[in-house]
C-alpha cells in the first residue's frame, strides 16, 4: 500500500523502530541507519539466557525490525554524513530518537535536512520534549507519569510493567502525526516537523485515572487488577483446578447473569451489590464472596457458562496460551534468518481493510547486512567508491566481511 515510501530510520530500540516497522508492513522501503561506533541498535545484544550469545539478532531486537535494510556507517566521518544526506534527500520519511541538541550537533536535524528536501516529513522522539535534554527511558517515564504508583497489588510496593508501554504509545501517536503531516504534504506540497515525547504520550494516556484525580480528588493507588470505578472489573479469581480466571463486569444486568451463572441470583439483589456504585463501595465484602462461588468451579465451567451469558470473562493466559488461541496465530510472521534459522515475530499492525492484504514483511536484517546494496540501488555508487568506503570503515557491510571480498 505504501510501496512508494521511503523511510530513513535514525532511532534505537523500541518506539522509532517499531513505527518504521509498520511501514515496512505497510509496504514502505525502510533503511535503518546504525552506528558502526557502536556495533548496531543496541538491543541487537539484550538477549535473554536461552539466545545464542553469537549472533546480532536478539528476540528483543526483532520485535521491532522486521522488514527493514542495515545499513551500518560512520555518522561521525564526512562520507557517512554525506550518505545520510543524500538518503534524507530522497527519503519521505525521517525517524529520529535523539536526545534534544543531538540531531543539530551531528547535523541530522529537520532544518539540515529539509533544506535538500522540503518535502520531508521528520519525527522526532524525545524523553521529555526538545526544551528538557534529559535522555528518556521507559521505566522512568512509567514511573514520572504515575503507571508505576498505580501498578501492582494493593498495600504493595510500586511496580514496573512488563513491557514497555510509554514506547508503545509514543509510536502510535508518532504513528498519528506521520500520517496526518503526509496528507498535508498532498494538500500542500510541504513536509513537517513532528515532535513526540514519551513524557506527553504517558500524560495523554492516563486516560480516567487522570480525571479521578483531576474532577474527583482521588489519587489513584495500586489495586491489583481491580478497577476503582467499576466492580467486579478487572478482578482476577481462581477457578477449581487452580487457574486464574478475570471478569469484566461492566453493568447491573451482567452482574445478575454472573450471580445466576454461581447459582446465587439473590445476591444481585443484595443491598450491597445491587448496583454498580454499591458494589463499588462493597468491593471487599463482593470480592470475598465471589472468591468462594468461583472455586467451586473449573475454569472452562465457568467460561463456558458465563459465554453463554454474554458476561465478559476470561482465562488469565501466559504466552504459551496466548499464542495457541486462533486470534493469535493469525497474527504471527515468520521468516528464515542466516545463521538464525526459522524466527516468528507479530504483526505490527493489527488492522484490517476490505480488498487489501498487506504481505508478511522480511525477517530483521543483520547488522550492516545491505550497506553495499543501499549505496548501490538508492544512491548509485560505483563499486569502487563502495569499496573504499568499506576500506576506511566509513561504512560496514556484512557480506562484504564474510566472503574476504576486496
Amino acid at each position: 500500500m505504501l510501496n512508494d515510501l521511503l523511510v530513513l530510520e535514525l532511532a534505537n530500540v523500541l518506539a522509532g523502530p517499531g513505527v518504521a516497522a509498520t511501514f515496512a508492513e505497510l509496504g514502505a522501503k525502510v533503511i535503518k541507519v546504525e552506528n558502526l561506533r557502536t556495533r548496531g541498535d543496541v538491543t541487537r545484544t539484550w538477549k535473554l539466557p536461552t539466545e545464542n550469545p553469537d549472533g546480532d539478532i536478539s528476540a528483543y531486537f526483532s520485535c521491532a525490525n522486521w522488514g527493514k535494510q542495515s545499513l551500518a556507517l560512520d555518522l561521525l566521518s564526512p562520507e557517512g554524513l554525506e550518505i545520510v544526506h543524500a538518503l534524507a534527500a530522497k527519503a519521505d520519511i525521517v525517524i529520529a530518537s535523539y536526545k534534544p541538541g543531538d540531531a543539530e550537533k551531528l547535523k541530522v536535524d529537520y532544518n539540515t535536512l529539509s533544506r535538500r528536501n522540503p518535502r520531508l516529513v521528520y519525527a522526532h522522539l524525545t524523553g521529555y520534549g526538545p526544551e528538557n535534554e534529559r535522555a528518556g527511558y521507559d521505566a522512568i517515564i512509567q514511573a514520572e507519569t504515575g503507571f508505576t504508583f498505580m501498578n501492582g497489588e494493593a498495600d504493595c510496593r510500586p511496580v514496573k510493567m512488563p513491557v514497555a508501554l510509554m514506547d508503545i504509545l509514543a509510536a502510535h501517536h508518532m504513528k498519528e502525526g506521520i500520517l496526518l503531516a503526509l496528507l498535508k504534504r498532498e494538500r500542500t506540497g510541504q513536509g513537517m516537523y513532528i515532535d513526540v515525547s514519551l513524557f506527553r504520550s504517558g500524560i495523554c494516556s492516563l486516560a480516567n485515572q487522570a480525571t479521578n484525580w483531576l474532577v474527583g480528588g482521588c489519587i489513584p493507588k495500586a489495586m491489583g487488577s481491580d478497577h476503582p470505578n467499576i466492580v467486579p472489573y478487572g478482578t482476577i479469581y481462581y477457578t477449581s483446578d487452580d487457574k486464574p480466571v478475570v471478569l469484566a463486569v461492566g453493568s447491573d444486568k451482567q452482574f445478575a447473569d454472573l450471580c445466576k451463572v454461581l447459582g446465587k441470583p439473590e445476591l444481585a439483589h443484595d443491598e450491597r451489590f445491587r448496583t454498580n456504585l454499591m458494589r463499588v463501595r462493597h468491593r471487599i465484602e463482593l470480592h470475598e464472596t465471589l472468591t468462594e462461588l468461583i472455586k467451586m468451579l473449573s475454569r472452562d465451567e465457568l467460561l463456558n457458562a458465563l459465554n453463554g451469558y454474554k458476561v465478559p470473562a476470561g482465562g488469565v493466559f501466559n504466552m504459551k496460551e496466548v499464542f495457541e488461541l486462533p486470534e493469535s496465530q493469525e497474527m504471527l510472521i515468520e521468516g528464515q534468518i542466516e545463521g538464525n534459522g526459522s524466527l516468528k515475530g507479530v504483526r505490527s499492525i493489527a488492522f484490517r481493510m476490505k480488498e487489501l492484504n498487506f504481505e508478511a514483511p522480511a525477517a530483521p536484517p543483520h547488522y550492516g547486512a545491505n550497506s553495499s546494496d543501499v549505496l548501490d540501488k538508492l544512491l548509485g555508487y560505483s563499486r569502487e567508491r563502495i569499496e573504499s568506503l568499506i576500506q576506511n570503515n566509513v561504512i560496514y557491510d556484512r557480506n562484504h566481511n564474510q566472503t574476504g571480498s576486496h
